[in-house]
């Protein structure tokens, strides 16, 4: 797949304001900081697409991007610790968890991981509720740059095992790094699939 039109559409409150065309969603959904904004500006190959801080918090919409005329990208809150009170940490995740169990075009979500981190509690947790209430998952862990090869390969096969405690197969996964563009190709792939295979059903 070959990206060609990128087009910013709106930033929505609640699921009653997001887009009504009905186009396959792609969501991008992790902790604060993870990289979500800047996977989403590499995949595109638009730095300019979704906004990025160094500070965690930064996105408090969801945001619908419109990809080739044909389906969106759509970058959701970050969870976790945010420069935010913890009214607003509430309020961005009820937000993003009625939006993900309730939209009706939510074709694949990517949660993202930082794979310099041992398994994360809250992470977990996400992971576990979101696939118990029927969400089509898969995994992208980021900043694949920051480790050696040993300890990717060690920090996955550690994150996938605890997953396999409340799942009979783990999730398929990606591994990308914004910095180097690594996982664009995958990840693209696995979106082409999957509008592949809605158009055939």
């Amino acid at each position: 797949m070959k990206i060609k039109k990128t087009e910013f559409i709106k930033s929505s409150t609640s699921i009653k304001e997001c887009p009504t065309k009905g186009l396959p969603e792609f969501v991008f959904y992790g902790r604060s900081n993870v990289g979500k904004s800047s996977l989403i500006n590499m995949i595109t190959n638009n730095q300019k697409l979704s906004k990025i801080s160094s500070k965690p918090g930064k996105t408090q919409l969801i945001n619908h991007f419109l990809i080739n005329g044909n389906f969106y990208l759509v970058d959701l809150p970050g969870y976790g610790w945010a420069k935010t009170s913890k009214e607003n940490r509430e309020k961005w995740d009820v937000m993003c968890k009625n939006f993900l169990i309730q939209s009706k075009k939510l074709a694949l979500l990517f949660l993202l991981i930082d794979v310099r981190l041992k398994p994360q509690k809250i992470d977990l947790e996400n992971i576990n509720y979101l696939g118990k209430n029927g969400v089509p998952i898969n995994l992208i862990f980021t900043k694949c740059d920051k480790v050696g090869k040993e300890e990717l390969k060690k920090n996955i096969n550690l994150f996938n095992s605890e997953l396999l405690n409340s799942w009979k197969n783990s999730p398929d996964y990606f591994i990308s790094s914004s910095v180097k563009k690594i996982g664009i190709d995958s990840i693209l792939g696995q979106i082409n699939k999957t509008i592949i295979s809605i158009n055939n059903v």
